[in-house]
């Protein structure tokens, strides 16, 4: 992305959001990246925002976006806007009960309990009957339920870049033998990924769906359902990754939304 910003005329500078509020003194526009502890402070990391937003900087993607997005409950509202989304128990707290209840309720033999403000895998749990947690285990958090789909691992999940509302790149993420997870910290790997149309029709709803329309990314994660479908998985909108390795012209797609912001 840095040639591609240094030939539009602008400059990067990284700055930690932890770093004192002077230090944003003279930058015009803020994008969030890699700010890999947010989801372990989120009051502070979007009072951070906010009074960044409070000094006339520009935020992308915006503080109302950040809050909406950093609990994972959006996705009952992008279901209610049209969107296909993953069948899910939503929970205040789990035990090994609520595990049982939740593998009867989706009638499987497996499912997968992840936190609902968490990012990364982390904290993500997976069981089966014969692997049910200990009689003491508890989540310990606001957390989700969900039926392990097969899809993840047969055919991986999809990632579909957006700038500015508009397809910019896809990817496909694979996890490593013997593994659900395809983050690259459990061995996923991934690869360049061109959507068939009905593919990106069903990453356009979810970006459609979306409660604002000051986005300058998104990244829409999606997995195949046994009935065919692609449903999201998670709407990224906070500090997504981007594969610019499988975008090579991201940068210049950000650079030019960016001047247009300035």
């Amino acid at each position: 992305m840095r040639p591609a910003f240094a030939s539009a005329g602008l400059e990067l500078v990284e700055i930690d959001w932890r770093a004192p509020i002077e230090a944003f003194d003279g930058i015009g526009l803020v994008m969030l990246g890699t700010a890999w502890d947010y989801q372990d402070h989120p009051e502070d990391f979007i009072a951070r925002l906010d009074a960044l937003a409070a000094r006339g900087i520009i935020v992308c993607n915006p503080p109302a976006a950040v809050r909406w997005n950093a609990d994972k409950r959006y996705l009952r509202e992008l279901e209610a806007r049209g969107a296909v989304t993953v069948p899910t128990l939503w929970q205040e707290d789990c035990d090994r009960a609520g595990v049982v209840a939740a593998m009867d309720h989706f009638n499987t033999d497996r499912v997968v309990v992840k936190r609902q403000i968490g990012a990364g895998g982390l904290g993500q749990h997976s069981f089966t009957r014969e692997s049910l947690p200990a009689a003491e285990w508890r989540m310990g958090r606001a957390c989700m339920l969900q039926p392990f789909l097969p899809g993840v691992v047969e055919e991986g999940e999809y990632t579909l870049v957006f700038v500015e509302g508009v397809f910019s790149h896809g990817v496909l993420k694979r996890a490593a033998q013997g593994e659900y997870r395809i983050q690259s910290l459990y061995g996923g790997y991934e690869c360049a990924y061109e959507p068939d149309p009905a593919d990106l029709a069903a990453a356009q709803i979810v970006v459609d769906a979306l409660p604002f329309d000051d986005l300058l990314y998104a990244r829409i994660d999606m997995v195949r359902l046994a009935s065919g479908e692609l449903a999201v998985m998670e709407a990224e909108l906070i500090e997504p990754y981007l594969y610019p390795q499988q975008g090579p012209d991201l940068g210049k797609r950000l650079a030019r939304a960016i001047l247009a912001r300035l």
